[in-house]
């Protein structure tokens, strides 16, 4: 469609909100809902307008601080009980029967900030359009709830060709490069750029670009480079050629611009062009709730929490089957930007309040045959996407870093992190060959808990033909995964045995409470935890947030984490658990429910550094990747590490019925790992 004909749609929805505003043609309390949410839609039109002409670069501070507030301030936390966007508020006020549905359009209409922001005229056209659409089907006093809810779906459906397809563009085109261009050509110094997003930004975004503008540049050069070079070892390591790739996704949480530009001018000397995408924004791109590209403050965590599961009101076979069609189109089109993508370079952050969330029986689920269907579809999407942005021949990295939020301690838990993530590479890998020595003696791998944890697993390791040459575990150090610290294993499922036990850890930003997970042949078979006094409740936020509504998820990596100085750093500033799973696995063992760390190649060859081949790329369900792939994978890898605090004891059952200990009450004492004690000393 045209620029002048997608403008005059646009004009034409603007003018009927504009005019709905004075209209009384809905009874309420939905002649509410329409006249603060049209109000908010034209508030974002003038916005528009003021972008277009050059706002950005001209208002102060103070202005831009307070437009920002004021766009995402309905969903803040001290006006959420109160906002259309809130499910439980938006069924009291407008019944069970149109409760959810308008709380989705109101969510949906929400959106458009971001749109405005990037003048994507043809997103804020469909969402006004969908607006009055079911505003005039609220002119009749008989409107019912299908009517409503058939409007969500074809909306959803027959636009899932244009979202969806932007979406896939964006994150292989390197020409969409709205937020390059920010930072690159803005002057970083000047704050008032994060402004230019459109995201929320609050506390956090500002003290951390303030902080690294305090940084001399050589020290912003050496964070990048850590990061850049990680990136560039981790297709080395693979043995992965990296001159065939054009581009890199860089991901990033707004305020690391200054230490982001940097690494933009390191990977453009290696011949990479940077690909930077904002995070999903529909809800035909969400994926319940994880946030995956560059986003800013997420104004309120239980507000993405009520909204996680939207596609409740569209999700059907018909719409699976579409959704995939247009995913495998939309991949045919851009296959030769798919290809040329190396993969992703990742800047977590850690250190926000931790988020405990409410489960509201007001906002949507899943049912059991939609939770299959979702499933199913991400089992399929996978495989399209691996087809175009082929697994055995990308890499990735990804790297953490506190914000400000984190507390007091800011400066000196920064400094610690910058010298965790650049740990001696080499002392590691000889101290991690130590033990992947002895785990090579042995046919299972014994973990015990201590005091309140309950963990007691026995785990299978595949057989070696030849020790000489082959091995079971990979020496990992600070490539893709900084920092340094682990070796880790896919185990053998069969006789993959026993119980996994936390006291407390947070897995994608969600905080489990005693989480006991039992094992039979290497599969779920129970699980629970203590974050509620409803027992199904406890089961329900499992089951959506960690086996994603599988019925059962197998073991698909056990590992053992050695750095002891991340761990130390943690208690000395009482972070644990405020540290992201990237650091957290490093800091004891950790097992990840979900496939293999080698999910999508595991028929490209990988080698430690002593020159051996590491054999256990598959289990027993990957494996079936070679009659049935669809059986093969679950896309998901979630790891869920024991600190060395709750830890008794790793030993070794070795092939001669020996025992070798690797670590007796939370301390390394296999030989050779003496040096990881120190720091516990310090």
């Amino acid at each position: 469609m045209n620029d002048e004909l997608m403008q005059e749609r646009f004009s034409l929805m603007r003018e009927r909100i504009s005019e709905i505003q004075k209209e009384e043609l809905v009874k309420e309390p939905y002649r509410d809902f329409f006249r603060k949410t049209g109000d908010f839609i034209l508030e974002i039109c003038q916005i528009h307008d003021k972008i277009r002409e050059g706002w950005l670069e001209k208002a102060s501070m103070e202005e831009l601080e307070e437009n920002n507030r004021k766009m995402y301030g309905d969903i803040l936390p001290e006006h959420y009980e109160e906002s259309y966007g809130n499910p439980d508020y938006a069924q009291k006020i407008l019944g069970r029967d149109f409760g959810q549905l308008l709380s989705f359009l109101y969510t949906e209409v929400r959106d458009m900030i971001v749109f405005a922001y990037e003048d994507m005229l043809f997103d804020m056209t469909v969402t006004m359009e969908l607006f009055v659409q079911i505003y005039n089907l609220f002119e009749d006093p008989e409107v019912s709830p299908k009517d409503v809810k058939d409007a969500i779906y074809w909306y959803v459906s027959d636009y899932s060709d244009e979202m969806v397809g932007h979406r896939i563009r964006g994150c292989v085109d390197p020409s969409l490069d709205f937020a390059v261009k920010i930072i690159c050509e803005s002057d970083l110094t000047d704050l008032r750029y994060l402004y230019k997003y459109g995201e929320y930004i609050s506390e956090n975004e500002l003290s951390m670009a303030s902080f690294l503008n305090t940084l001399p540049e050589e020290e912003i050069q050496a964070m990048a480079r850590t990061y850049t070079e990680g990136y560039r070892i981790g297709f080395i390591q693979g043995r992965k050629d990296i001159t065939k790739k054009k581009t890199v996704n860089i991901r990033f949480q707004l305020g690391f611009e200054r230490m982001v530009k940097a690494a933009i001018e390191q990977f453009r000397e290696m011949g990479l062009v940077p690909v930077i995408y904002r995070s999903a924004v529909h809800s035909v791109n969400k994926k319940q709730g994880n946030r995956q590209g560059y986003y800013g403050a997420i104004p309120n965590r239980q507000f993405d929490y009520d909204h996680k599961d939207d596609a409740a009101l569209y999700l059907d076979h018909e719409f699976v089957q579409r959704k995939l069609r247009v995913l495998q189109v939309s991949y045919e089109q851009v296959k030769e930007l798919a290809n040329g993508l190396g993969g992703p370079a990742c800047i977590e952050t850690f250190g926000e309040k931790p988020f405990v969330p409410v489960s509201k029986k007001e906002a949507c689920t899943l049912s059991t045959h939609q939770q299959k269907l979702q499933v199913s579809y991400d089992n399929e999407a996978g495989q399209i996407v691996n087809r175009y942005i082929k697994g055995e021949e990308r890499s990735f990295t990804i790297i953490a870093y506190p914000v400000k939020e984190i507390g007091e301690n800011f400066e000196e838990i920064f400094r610690e992190t910058v010298k965790i993530n650049t740990l001696d590479n080499k002392l590691y890998e000889k101290i991690q060959q130590n033990i992947i020595e002895a785990l090579d003696k042995g046919e299972y791998v014994r973990i015990k808990g201590k005091g309140g944890n309950q963990t007691d697993l026995r785990v299978h390791l595949h057989h070696l033909d030849n020790p000489e040459k082959q091995t079971n575990f990979e020496n990992c150090v600070a490539d893709v995964n900084i920092p340094v610290g682990e070796v880790f294993t896919s185990p053998v499922l069969r006789e993959t045995e026993g119980v996994l036990f936390v006291s407390k850890v947070f897995l994608n930003g969600l905080e489990y409470q005693d989480l006991k997970i039992r094992f039979q042949d290497g599969k779920i078979v129970e699980y629970t935890c203590e974050n509620f006094q409803n027992e199904e409740e406890n089961q329900n936020f499992i089951k959506e947030n960690i086996l994603y509504h599988h019925d059962t998820l197998p073991l698909g990596e056990f590992a053992i984490g050695t750095n002891t100085t991340a761990y130390v750093m943690a208690q000395k500033y009482q972070i644990g658990h405020l540290l992201p799973i990237l650091i957290a696995e490093k800091m004891g063992p950790h097992f990840a429910v979900g496939d293999t760390c080698y999910s999508w190649s595991e028929d490209t060859p990988v080698y430690n550094p002593d020159g051996r081949e590491i054999i256990a790329r598959d289990n027993e369900v990957s494996i079936q990747r070679k009659q049935d792939v669809s059986k093969a994978y679950f896309g998901c890898h979630t790891d869920i590490t024991i600190p060395y605090d709750e830890l008794d004891s790793i030993w070794v059952e070795a092939l001669d019925g020996s025992e070798i200990y690797i670590i007796r009450d939370g301390r390394f004492v296999l030989p050779g790992t003496e040096p990881l004690n120190e720091a516990f000393a310090s």
